[in-house]
């Protein structure tokens, strides 16, 4: 790879080993089930609640159809983030205790690193001495 000139200021990037395979998939797919809003929400209304939640309910708070709300609750499911248990024909949703793991592990993937930049401090990363952001201007 050619070498162009650094501007002034501008620091080494330090290298960061790349995620093993599994890991990333396990990321991958656990946010990607997030990425729907619909999904958002349903995650964040079990989350509230003290117990478990009949889908019943789940569907109520929702202007969708009820097979759509199963998908969601599906990919949910299948992705970590819910536990199903079933009484008679109603099944029950709660956030699963490991399903949460990957939030906490992409914390510590984006935690400062030692020269204290953190991405969710700043929210967007500036040059050394640049006075703006690099990104969208405000309008």
């Amino acid at each position: 790879m050619a070498s162009r000139p650094r501007p002034e200021g501008c620091c080494p990037i330090r290298p960061v080993r790349p995620l093993p395979a599994a890991d990333q998939e396990r990321l991958v797919t656990a946010f990607k089930a997030l990425a729907d809003p619909t999904r958002l929400e349903i995650l964040r209304l079990v989350a509230a609640q003290t117990g478990p939640v009949c889908v019943c309910d789940i569907v109520d708070r929702f202007a969708l159809a009820q097979p759509t709300i199963s998908h969601h609750l599906k990919v949910l499911r299948e992705s970590g983030w819910l536990h199903a248990s079933k009484i008679g024909i109603w099944a029950f949703y709660e956030l699963d205790p490991e399903g949460v793991a990957p939030l906490a592990e992409a914390a510590e993937l984006l935690a400062p690193s030692e020269s204290g930049f953190s991405m969710r401090r700043s929210g967007r990363r500036k040059p050394p001495g640049s006075a703006t952001a690099i990104g969208p201007t405000a309008r």
